[in-house]
């Protein structure tokens, strides 16, 4: 059975602009949420410590404004893997609003890299076995 990584999220002022809709750049916040969360509570891997010798940088985004959102409406937000390569993840995203209409969707590719000591080196490097068992129940299977 395949997983789904599901995180809810209410608007807040923070998040919209003028118009009173969520001004684009906070939904890429929203969902760099998202990915934190799922590396933290699925995969047992948080920020706090991966970064301490390596980094998981986005390298590549797709992404589809389907409806705007609006101050107080409530996110699911849902991740899953659909590709899982030797050091990267692709990600497909969906967040929804409370009737279950698409707000976006689309696709993110993180890669895991290890980084130097004096941090002028930075290179791709194979996840551990240990963490692709745990990345691999939330891939989908076409």
């Amino acid at each position: 059975m395949n997983q789904i990584f599901t995180k809810k999220e209410t608007i807040k002022f923070r998040h919209v602009d003028f118009a009173g809709i969520v001004f684009y750049p906070r939904f890429l916040e929203m969902l760099n949420d998202l990915v934190e969360d799922w590396f933290e509570e699925a995969l047992e891997r948080p920020f706090s410590k991966i970064h301490e010798t390596n980094g998981i940088p986005t390298v590549d985004l797709k992404i589809q404004f389907k409806k705007a959102g609006r101050i107080g409406e409530v996110l699911t937000k849902k991740l899953w893997v659909e590709k899982l390569g030797g050091a990267s993840v692709t990600c497909g995203f969906k967040f929804e609003d409370e009737n279950q209409n698409t707000v976006l969707e689309g696709e993110v590719t993180l890669v895991n890299v290890a980084i130097s000591e004096d941090r002028n080196d930075i290179k791709s490097e194979a996840f551990s076995e240990s963490m692709k068992s745990k990345i691999a129940p939330f891939q989908v299977v076409n």
